[in-house]
């Protein structure tokens, strides 16, 4: 399916700013979980869809934001290639609808290669938003080059749709690996730490890495040498590839794993990875050689954050608990005030998912 409604969203936002009625932009809804509880009239843009260019010599490709990360990687993977990054989709079941490019960009989440290949706002290339004062607008281009000054298709990672409705995006693609393998060890978590900063500070081919209670997961991705070579020098045991490929894909990526089950809150903790073990109250599984920590249980926010905070990371409230409130993690006043500022430039109205980020915009 390919459709361009560029048009028919332009004027909703204008409709939006004469009646100063805010809208809640929604794509297939696989991450309406996440973040603050959306306000406004929904506006779904999943229907703006289609690849509009995709070049695989060039490792480019440019598809319209409503796109489906299936349709996607469908395409790429008939030529050897994929996205680095490995976007979760968080689809809720097999029938219901993937999810989109834009929400996995306006997300900007990544799932068990972030911390080796990059996150989503490192391979984006360049943008074609609509922003909140109804004016279509292009940042970026198709190839990686050096620019003066600041890159906006990348702000729009992360961004929650708050600064602008992503219409198209540019992204890197990368060939996949020429193999992959994966080993298991027996470590606790302290020990397991250390492995994981002491692997990603040599040159060996870690693309993933993960811990939960007593058992320590890690990939290596690319040239057979090169992973024969780190894997014997790591040791464990060699996990079945189908089995592997599984394990990456749907218990960590996915979050079909058991630790993520239930309805209690789950925390995602950003932390430098050479931070030692925090010792809070509930269960931890640890992935990105240490940098990002995930916490199942109800310890307190205030507690939760001052750990996060004193060691020089941050916490976000992924799923569950309270939506209303502090879900990322509090901003200090210098940055709340940037926020404002970026806001106030693409959105003055305020009428482009407020309140989905922070309470103050």
């Amino acid at each position: 399916m390919s459709k361009d409604s560029t048009t028919l969203f332009q004027e909703r936002v204008k409709t939006a700013i004469a009646e100063a009625s805010p809208v809640a932009i929604l794509g297939n809804g696989t991450k309406s979980f996440y973040g603050r509880i959306a306000q406004g009239q929904p506006l779904r843009v999943s229907e703006h869809a289609g690849i509009l260019n995709y070049q695989p010599k060039e490792l480019v490709l440019t598809a319209r934001a409503g796109t489906t990360l299936d349709e996607i990687e469908d395409a790429l993977a008939r030529q050897g290639q994929s996205l680095a990054f490995e976007p979760p989709h968080f689809r809720p079941s097999g029938d219901a609808p993937d999810a989109t490019l834009g929400g996995t960009l306006a997300c900007g989440l990544a799932g068990p290669a972030r911390p080796y290949a990059g996150a989503a706002r490192d391979l984006v290339l360049g943008v074609r938003i609509l922003t909140g004062r109804a004016e279509v607008l292009r940042f970026g281009g198709e190839v990686m080059k050096n620019v003066a000054g600041y890159d906006v298709s990348r702000l729009m990672a992360g961004a929650m749709g708050t600064l602008g409705i992503l219409l198209d995006i540019s992204l890197k693609v990368m060939p996949r690996p020429a193999i992959s393998e994966t080993r298991i060890l027996s470590a606790g978590i302290e020990q397991a730490l250390d492995l994981m900063i002491d692997w990603a500070a040599k040159p060996w081919p870690v693309t993933a890495t993960a811990w939960y209670a007593g058992r320590l997961w890690v990939r290596l991705s690319g040239g057979r040498q090169g992973v024969s070579e780190a894997a014997q020098r790591i040791g464990g045991e060699v996990m079945d590839p189908h089995e592997a490929e599984t394990f990456w894909r749907d218990l960590i990526r996915e979050q079909g794993h058991r630790f993520f089950s239930g309805e209690g809150p789950l925390w995602r903790l950003s932390l430098p990875a050479n931070v030692p073990h925090l010792a809070l109250a509930g269960d931890q599984l640890i992935e990105w050689s240490g940098s990002q920590r995930w916490l199942r249980g109800d310890a307190d926010a205030e507690r939760i954050r001052g750990a996060v905070s004193a060691v020089g990371g941050h916490a976000t409230l992924f799923r569950g608990g309270d939506r209303a409130g502090h879900v990322f993690h509090p901003l200090s006043e210098p940055l709340m005030r940037l926020h404002l500022r970026l806001k106030q430039s693409f959105d003055p109205h305020g009428i482009l998912n407020p309140g989905r980020l922070y309470a103050e915009f």
